[in-house]
């Protein structure tokens, strides 16, 4: 289609008719911003390409409403290319605690202004604060449960209405089509989206989605709470080897030897991290020849096995083999060797600000039967935030189109609850991969980062799948091998794996070589 131009001038009067049903519009603000800058780092746009924006020019309508009765202040902020829009509308996702409106929703906004679509954020509310400290609480004892609102949904919705009245205010003519695209609690509002509003748009990247927020909240701290229960403190070198071996023993599962790990099951099948207590080892820490301690094994497994209640039940999804374990379970020790866990002052965040609901309460050490009320807590109180509904069936039959990535080295949301949450969708759904697609990443950290291949192609597969019917199905990635040298792989739509024929083009890297089976 044609790149389109404006029909009127970026002012405020050319969007006072911005309304929303329940909420009152205080104000539109709206002018031209120029010679914007923003060299974006890589993956840092998720599912597309890094690029580096110079001097870009565009117009930036910021509404501001509040729900009456509900004492928020909410901003919507919108941009729009004078010359080149694309028809489209792509919608940035937050991050953290953060809605958006922060670093990283504007680098992905500058991203879509430079490939020509009208882009927006929201606050949600909660001001420019990355810590939920700020507004958690209405007063000691009071959980300020209208902003988890706002946080986990409603701002979303408002989110899509607001964006595309501003752009058939300024265009004429309402998006084409509309696109989200984000990453954690970007992954999460993602899921929301199609979960509940589920016409606001055609297309979704939900990337390493935060949708058990109680459950990655009890996981993230499961680590420090179980080193303190038993009173074991590993070295961080001899978790480093320990995933060493994990990855030297499993990396070859998939008939690929590139240092990743592709299929975690198969590994956890394979390796057994209890025949290396006593193996030694250098660590790099104190420069010593030492053993891998009984209690380094221990820590390790429980890490991969996940939380479990007091009574040995379980609880929720561990982090994958081959995850940064000396990350997970970070300590800090003094010289005589006295250790705590480095995530101690996250635990005790959750306990004061929902149990306890006073953030200057003194949380001593957790008995276990107090980490499970903890956790029951968690469940209840962070509901608004919650996306778990798995019966999408009005995203399917509005037409829409979602995929869902997982690097299966993240260490701040188990892979295994996405891959939890597809199988259930799978379970009460029929035909799900029409229109709904989940990739296993191996190697890749949280959102990006680590070893493995930044999805950077996802989104324009969902593009053509959304606007050609064009249904995805190995994506390519560059995966960085050990030997500082790249290989050229796929990634595959679950529970299809990628398959590599050594024998192709001599054994070199060829993305020809690569399939989906």
């Amino acid at each position: 289609m044609a790149l389109l131009s404006p029909t009127q001038a970026c002012t405020p009067s050319t969007f006072s008719s911005v309304s929303l049903f329940g909420a009152e519009v205080i104000s539109v603000d709206a002018s031209i911003v120029t010679n914007y800058s923003f060299p974006i780092p890589e993956g840092w746009r998720y599912s597309q390409p890094s690029v580096n924006v110079e001097n870009a020019t565009f117009c930036n309508v910021t509404a501001t409403y509040t729900h009456p009765d509900q004492n928020d202040t909410i901003y919507a902020e919108v941009w729009l290319p004078p010359n080149g829009w694309n028809g489209r509308l792509q919608s940035i996702g937050g991050g953290g605690w953060a809605a958006g409106r922060f670093v990283l929703s504007y680098a992905g906004m500058a991203g879509a202004i430079y490939d020509g679509y009208a882009t927006a954020t929201t606050d949600a509310g909660l001001g420019t604060s990355l810590t939920p400290a700020t507004w958690l609480l209405n007063s000691p004892g009071n959980l300020n449960f209208v902003a988890l609102d706002d946080f986990g949904q409603t701002s979303l919705g408002d989110l899509a209405v607001i964006a595309k009245q501003v752009i058939e205010g300024y265009y004429g003519q309402a998006p084409l089509y509309s696109y989200w695209n984000g990453c954690s609690n970007g992954g999460r509002q993602a899921s929301i989206l199609a979960q509940q509003y589920p016409e606001a748009y055609d297309g979704i990247i939900a990337a390493a989605p935060g949708m058990y927020w109680a459950e990655l909240s009890i996981t993230s701290v499961w680590p420090a709470f179980y080193m303190d229960l038993t009173q074991q403190y590993p070295l961080a070198c001899e978790l480093t080897q320990l995933t060493t071996l994990a990855i030297a023993e499993c990396d070859g599962l998939d008939g690929v030897n590139d240092g990743l790990i592709a299929d975690p099951e198969k590994c956890r099948a394979t390796f057994k991290p209890a025949d290396y207590v006593g193996t030694t080892f250098t660590c790099a820490e104190t420069g010593l020849n030492m053993p891998i301690s009984a209690a380094a094994i221990d820590v390790s497994e429980n890490i991969w096995n996940g939380p479990r209640y007091s009574n040995g039940d379980f609880m929720w999804y561990g982090f994958e083999v081959g995850t940064n374990l000396s990350e997970l379970a970070a300590t800090t020790c003094t010289q005589n060797s006295t250790c705590i866990p480095a995530n101690r002052a996250s635990l005790d965040f959750w306990q004061q600000y929902f149990v306890l609901r006073d953030p200057s309460a003194n949380v001593t050490t957790l008995t276990h039967p107090q980490f499970d009320d903890l956790y029951r807590t968690l469940k209840k109180e962070l509901a608004p935030i919650a996306a778990t509904e798995t019966r999408i069936a009005d995203f399917q039959e509005a037409g829409g189109k979602m995929i869902t990535y997982h690097g299966l080295a993240d260490a701040a949301i188990s892979p295994k609850s996405t891959l939890h949450y597809y199988q259930e969708v799978s379970t009460v759904l029929d035909n799900v991969m029409d229109f709904y697609l989940y990739y296993r990443v191996p190697g890749l950290q949280h959102c990006w980062g680590g070893s493995g291949g930044q999805p950077i192609h996802l989104f324009d597969q969902l593009r053509s799948w959304v606007e050609n019917g064009t249904a995805p199905d190995a994506s390519p990635v560059t995966v960085q091998l050990p030997q500082n040298a790249t290989m050229d792989e796929v990634l595959c739509p679950y529970p299809q794996e990628a398959f590599y024929e050594k024998s192709c083009a001599n054994g070199t890297s060829s993305l020809l070589c690569w399939s989906c089976k």
